[in-house]
């Protein structure tokens, strides 16, 4: 029996194990035909191995969400042990009474095994009870397994379950066929482990009456049955989307840290970064089709579990638009995996010779352009994936603001956004394909300096009002920032030239100069970072106006720079380092909660108010600056701060990020109108934020239910503009005019 099991066992191993690692085999040739990493992308092993404890081990992500993330816990460690009882099954090919060396000597060690099969069991209950409510059948778009590949992820929990109850079952036969019970406490006691293995022992319990004989033979087959149910399993996952199960390891361990969120990537050829004084013929500017990702995306995208919690987040997904983060990662799997055998035929062929054997599917899937053309009618986005004349639909990469919800929420830190943006790259450097509105926008950046065309003689108009005067470089003839002045002030595009935006510029100029912090502006020398360039993909456009503004900047001897706007601090702090800008950037918010922690700025007058606050993408989520406007606000008395349903690391967008603030938003509804009616919702009278683009998105959704008789008295304002109503009552009526 013992002959027949081993090569049984062995023969099955070496099957199943063979076609699994063909499988992985086929996967990692498809990774080589891919761009190779960037240069600067290599991993810091302190924080690799960091990530993989907390993220991997720890399923630090996942147990934000509460009840799957407690059964999803369940089922990683549950397995994690498990393996224990796997190596148990395959040492019992060889003798029926292997036990793991030391611990196989104590009770506990069997019983901590059978509590952790008990727990998978337990959270398999869970993730049935969470897929009938969550089912797309009832929620339809709501649900975030819309687009999922539901019967494969059945089938899952379903082997799962017979991977457990056979090991189980099979430990049972072993208890009767070795005779533990009846041995236990005599010095030759086979199998102590299994003393204490309570769910082992339920089984063996029904096994029992059959006799030790049939138990002998039930021990083999179990034996054959739970390793074929094992392999079995291990194949399908090699096969299906559950191969992130493997992926996610490499996939943490190679992601952006601390997050691939604030900074974009620039744009890489080879794995060198392009010169865009210089470029190369053969550089690739963006990603034009799927082999030109790197290794990274590739992963990226075989690693994306179809959990649906990037799409249940997605501001674009949420207001009926085509753009679903996880379905995007899905189509660009699924085409990658439908090209592969062209992409191997064509880079394994001999040199100068022509590929031969692609298969007719592969060679048409070739022939698909990666975004599809613009008012591409046929292209939509339902639970059976998506279609259209390109892999993916125009109107989906255009609809994405870049807010960065997806990559916060993605448990195998997939970088949604680097990707979206790698292909918009190519659209517009390579197609000059965008949406048409948005060219008026590039075209006033190129020639003007700022998205509205309005040029820089009218920079320091917003100072006017005011009944100090603002120092601006140059005006006493200065060729370097003087020592006595503490930061300078960039102002940006929209506290310049917008009118709201003018009203927190002036608000936050006002409060610096009662502090008594000495500031300066550049006035007609700043232009615009360069962040809408950048985030629409025109990367030639942002690198001449990052390095116009990091000449200026470091010819002026700028050290620490206060901005008001969060697009702007992003840039500065973040991107502008790419290009060789390294500043102190501290954000308004951040530098006001200091001076008021300090008593340079004591609120006194009251803000008889409720006031709830919008987190911005570009300084909560990717910059994680969430206490310092709430600190503010909390000093002012009399504010009663109020907190909307979705705050911090999930805040809902505005909708302005990612150029959107330029482009016209036609599908589905507005996203600042679902914001704005969330903010209505909390009963505040001031609706408040900390950047302009917010407080102009919100403003208009505010505005838009008062002429329709609700939100009477409701205020949107930046967080400035109600410190300084506390502070100086008297000038916030100065700071909020608007010239003639």
């Amino acid at each position: 029996m013992m002959a027949v099991r081993f090569i049984l066992g062995l023969l099955l191993t070496v099957v199943c194990l063979g076609i699994a690692g063909r499988r992985l085999m086929f996967l990692y040739r498809l990774g080589r035909t891919a761009q190779p990493l960037q240069g600067d992308r290599r991993p810091d092993t302190g924080a690799a191995v960091k990530a993989e404890l907390l993220e991997v081990a720890g399923q630090r992500k996942l147990l934000r969400w509460t009840v799957p993330g407690v059964a999803h816990f369940a089922v990683f460690w549950g397995f994690m042990v498990l393996l224990f009882t796997v190596l148990e099954a395959f040492g019992g090919l060889v003798n029926s009474r292997f036990q793991i060396p030391f611990f196989g000597n104590w009770a506990w060690f069997g019983f901590v095994e059978d509590l952790f099969a008990m727990l998978c069991v337990a959270a398999i209950a869970a993730f049935v009870a969470i897929r009938i409510k969550e089912a797309p059948a009832g929620l339809g778009r709501r649900s975030r397994f819309f687009g999922s590949h539901l019967g494969p992820a059945w089938f899952v929990l379903f082997m799962i379950f017979n991977v457990v109850w056979t090991l189980l079952a099979y430990r049972g036969a072993s208890i009767n066929a070795q005779r533990v019970n009846e041995l236990a406490g005599t010095p030759d006691a086979p199998l102590k482990f299994l003393q204490g293995a309570f769910a082992s022992q339920w089984f063996a319990s029904l096994f029992h009456p059959l006799g030790e004989s049939t138990n002998e033979i039930l021990e083999t087959v179990l034996l054959l049955l739970s390793l074929a149910v094992l392999l079995g399993f291990t194949i399908f996952v090699t096969y299906s989307k559950h191969l992130h199960i493997f992926l996610s390891i490499p996939n943490v361990a190679f992601a952006r840290r601390p997050r691939a969120l604030g900074a974009l990537q620039p744009v890489y050829s080879g794995g060198k970064k392009v010169d865009f004084e210089d470029p190369g013929d053969d550089d690739l500017m963006g990603v034009g089709k799927i082999e030109d990702f790197t290794w990274k995306g590739l992963l990226d995208f075989g690693t994306c579990t179809e959990c649906g919690r990037c799409q249940s987040q997605c501001p674009a997904w949420n207001t009926d638009k085509p753009l679903s983060p996880k379905v995007l990662m899905m189509t660009l799997r699924d085409h990658a995996l439908a090209k592969a055998p062209y992409l191997l035929a064509t880079k394994e062929a001999p040199e100068g010779t022509e590929p031969t054997g692609i298969p007719e599917a592969a060679a048409t899937e070739a022939e698909k352009p990666l975004v599809g053309p613009m008012g591409d009618e046929s292209a939509r986005v339902d639970e059976h994936g998506v279609s259209g004349e390109g892999v993916v639909p125009f109107d989906m990469l255009w609809s994405c603001t870049t807010c960065g919800a997806c990559v916060e929420q993605c448990p195998v830190d997939i970088e949604h956004v680097d990707h979206i943006v790698d292909m918009r790259r190519y659209q517009v450097l390579m197609e000059s394909a965008f949406p048409e509105e948005a060219g008026i926008m590039l075209r006033n950046l190129e020639h003007a300096g700022d998205p509205w065309g309005l040029g820089a003689s009218m920079r320091l108009e917003w100072a006017e009002p005011l009944d100090f005067e603002v120092r601006v470089f140059g005006a006493a003839g200065e060729d370097q920032i003087p020592d006595d002045v503490d930061y300078l002030y960039w102002v940006g595009c929209a506290g310049a030239l917008d009118d709201t935006a003018k009203r927190t510029a002036r608000a936050v100029a006002t409060l610096l100069h009662e502090a008594g912090v000495e500031f300066m502006v550049l006035g007609e020398g700043e232009t615009c970072t360069g962040d809408p360039a950048r985030r629409m993909g025109h990367e030639f456009l942002f690198q001449m106006l990052a390095m116009q503004n990091v000449e200026t900047l470091n010819e002026v001897g700028a050290k620490r720079i206060v901005v008001t706007c969060a697009h702007c601090y992003n840039t500065l702090a973040n991107e502008y380092p790419q290009v060789g800008g390294h500043y102190e950037v501290v954000h308004h918010t951040t530098l006001l909660a200091r001076l008021v922690a300090e008593k340079r700025l004591t609120p006194v007058a009251r803000v008889d108010a409720s006031v709830t606050y919008h987190d911005p993408c570009y300084l909560g989520r990717h910059n994680r600056i969430f206490a310092a406007p709430r600190e503010v606000l909390g000093a002012v008395p009399g504010a009663t701060l109020t907190e909307m349903p979705r705050t911090r690391e999930r805040s809902f967008c505005c909708g302005a990020g990612g150029a959107r603030m330029w482009m016209d938003e036609t599908l589905g509804t507005r996203i600042n109108q679902n914001r704005a009616d969330e903010a209505i919702e909390t009963s505040a009278s001031l609706v408040t934020a900390a950047c302009p683009f917010c407080i102009t998105m919100l403003s208009d959704g505010v505005a838009q239910r008062q002429q329709e008789g609700r939100a009477v008295g409701v205020e949107v304002t930046d967080v400035a503009e109600v410190l300084l109503r506390s502070i100086r009552p008297d000038l916030a009526d100065a700071a909020a005019a608007v010239p003639d």
